[in-house]
């Protein structure tokens, strides 16, 4: 029979006379080599690997554009068309009225310490009265601050989303929503947007998607990157599909009001009474201030189907960071007060001209088939391949347009569809009139008629 195991305590104890101390306690095994024996056998070596989120995650575009081998033509200035920061040429400044606002909040020494989690109290007041209408009452618990738009769209895909589960997002869309689900182990269903009509939601291909694990959907309108902005009607048929399914929605409306004088954007909240929605904001495109880093998430709920769980939810994911900017935050009722008017009645004007510019000088060059956007700071241009044989698809067109004209497009393979580029409407106007005359050269140097289209192109 074998002895049991004896515990020697060696020394002189902790210094109080009473216990030995916790350096010096020893336990051996009759028949076996101490632990200490072991820990000598075993070889340290160091094995730090990465986490499984982190080789989740995943962003198209920069794996895309990092890839391009490609370089400049040096004869040609650099213009960029893919960059969705309205700021980069300094042609769309911010206000001055909101420059002075976060100048005050900075001298008056308030806002230097940290805030709570979802924002401080004033600053979700001011969002809610500022989002307020009769159609989708909104009070201060019903607003969530977050660092910048991107961070709404997380905590909103984490707390409605579990692992193995699926979300619903649009095609060609924003490539983040991928990066963040995938990221969280969440599988992404692509439902088909149509560009024949204004980039619709196919609504019958949509609903094929849904399962027992569709945990939401996510709408993006006006849309990044088509510059679409969906009628009054289409909203309401979405609502629809998603009150049939019994499926709650994403609405990414960072770019809400940013549309153009001849159409109307709808918060798709307001169209709403059955289906929860969770609607994600900002104020880095409408007020042109992206690096400024404060967003929300606006909760609409009026049957009370997330009950306390998804807010309580949203209150602890809140919590894994000490919550946004403060500094912005004192700035809020000033930027939403007492921002003029006619600042964003020049920028929607502005880039409407842009847009039309585009959209009239693209239109007019064989093999392309821009499609008119109506609202946020982009459209998408139809490659018509045929035309172009020397390229494969949309992201050797767009490489070689880098190469040789020094414009610099994103292929529609970053927004997860095929043959279109994306052109952003924010730079000045002379460098959108350079751009188009440059993409018209480009594609009359590669442009072949296709077989049997001979006589279409000797017109």
């Amino acid at each position: 029979m074998m002895d049991p195991y004896v515990i020697q305590m060696n020394g002189n104890g902790n210094g109080n006379g009473n216990l030995p101390s916790v350096r010096d306690v020893h336990v051996n095994f009759s028949g076996r080599s101490s632990v200490s024996e072991k820990m000598k056998s075993r070889k340290a070596r160091w094995c730090v690997r990465p986490s499984d989120m982190s080789n989740k995650t995943f962003n198209p575009i920069r794996a895309i554009v990092d890839s391009m081998k490609v370089k400049p033509n040096p004869n040609k200035t650099m213009i960029s068309l893919s960059i969705g920061d309205p700021t980069v040429f300094g042609n769309l400044p911010a206000d001055p009225e909101v420059t002075q606002a976060m100048k005050d909040a900075l001298d008056s020494g308030k806002y230097n310490g940290y805030g709570p989690a979802i924002g401080y109290l004033a600053s979700r007041e001011e969002i809610a009265s500022y989002y307020h209408c009769p159609e989708a009452p909104l009070e201060a618990k019903d607003v969530i601050l977050t660092s910048g738009c991107s961070q709404a769209v997380e905590l909103c895909l984490a707390v409605l989303a579990n692992p193995g589960q699926n979300i619903l997002a649009p095609r060609p869309g924003f490539s983040l929503y991928r990066t963040l689900a995938e990221s969280m182990g969440i599988e992404v269903k692509l439902y088909n947007l149509l560009p024949e009509k204004s980039w619709e939601i196919d609504l019958k291909h949509l609903e094929s998607l849904i399962d027992e694990k569709t945990a939401c959907l996510v709408v993006n309108n006006p849309s990044n990157p088509c510059g679409s902005v969906f009628s009054k009607s289409h909203l309401q048929k979405i609502l629809e599909v998603a009150a049939r399914q019994c499926v709650p929605i994403l609405a990414d409306e960072i770019y809400g009001d940013m549309v153009f004088a001849d159409c109307k954007y709808e918060p798709l909240a307001n169209l709403s009474n059955n289906v929860p929605i969770l609607s994600c904001g900002g104020l880095a495109k409408r007020w042109l201030v992206p690096g400024w880093r404060l967003g929300w998430i606006l909760i609409h709920d009026r049957r009370d189907i997330f009950g306390s769980e998804i807010r309580a939810g949203l209150v602890k994911l809140s919590q894994r960071i000490l919550g946004p900017c403060t500094i912005v935050q004192g700035a809020l009722k000033s930027i939403l007060r007492r921002t003029p008017p006619e600042f964003y009645h020049n920028t929607l004007s502005f880039l409407k001209s842009n847009a039309d510019l585009c959209y009239g000088a693209l239109a007019a060059i064989p093999g392309l088939r821009p499609v008119r956007p109506f609202g946020a700071m982009y459209l998408m241009v139809g490659i018509e391949m045929e035309h172009f044989p020397e390229f494969e698809n949309d992201v050797e067109f767009t490489e070689k347009l880098l190469a040789e004209q020094s414009v610099h497009c994103l292929p529609s393979t970053c927004f997860e569809y095929m043959n279109f580029f994306r052109v952003v409407i924010t730079v000045p106007e002379v460098m959108m009139l350079e751009a188009c005359s440059r993409i018209q050269e480009f594609c009359e140097q590669h442009y072949h008629c296709a077989e049997g289209s001979q006589e279409e192109c000797d017109k």
